[in-house]
């Protein structure tokens, strides 16, 4: 049964550790783009009017909702250092998640148990679907799907927008993603608006 614990830490897990297992992501990103010499790297953590900003980070009001981390070139710009960028989130998370799973087994970690499992609960489901190579219905791909097309189309994704000119051509399961998500908008419009006679 759901009681008022339950709320309380449901209020928990949403305002306090899924910003931070969205940090741990993206700092994954943050940290392999630097070793790479990227320029003008920033962390954005949520949507919406900017609450605080540091030079490399930036919090927004709706801190509890996505986040990003950008930057514009990577030096040596190759695949296989694309597949490590890719795959440096779930790395992160999962350093993070084993830290913490050793920790509690050696009973050093403050809190309690509840609060720390809630946290690799999260951490590791960042990394599944970051896992699932799919793409999302505006056609951005999943970290794994990046890795995906990576090897089998020769393509990456990347924030920088020459790079994004210069491979705009789409996979056919990434137009097939999009078709899917304008025909189901176009079907709740439908049923939005009544005919007229």
């Amino acid at each position: 049964m759901f009681d008022f614990l339950d709320f309380l830490r449901l209020l928990m897990s949403a305002f306090i550790i899924l910003p931070i297992v969205s940090l741990i992501r993206e700092a994954g990103y943050y940290a392999v783009v630097s070793m790479f010499g990227a320029t003008n790297k920033q962390i954005v953590i949520g949507c919406g009017p900017v609450l605080f900003r540091f030079p490399s980070i930036e919090v927004r009001r709706y801190f509890f909702m996505f986040s990003w981390c950008h930057y514009d070139e990577i030096k040596p710009n190759h695949k296989f250092w694309h597949a490590f960028i890719y795959a440096s989130p779930m790395l992160s998370n999962i350093v993070a998640a084993v830290i913490v799973n050793i920790l509690l087994g050696l009973e050093l970690m403050p809190g309690s148990e509840t609060l720390w499992n809630t946290f690799l609960f999260y951490t590791f489901y960042f990394v599944l679907f970051d896992a699932l190579p799919v793409y999302m219905p505006d056609g951005q791909p999943t970290n794994g799907r990046a890795i995906w097309d990576l090897f089998r189309h020769d393509r990456w994704y990347t924030s920088d927008e020459r790079q994004k000119e210069e491979h705009t051509e789409r996979t056919e399961e990434q137009e097939e993603t999009i078709e899917n998500r304008d025909r189901d908008e176009r079907e709740r419009d439908d049923h939005r608006e009544p005919e007229h006679a």
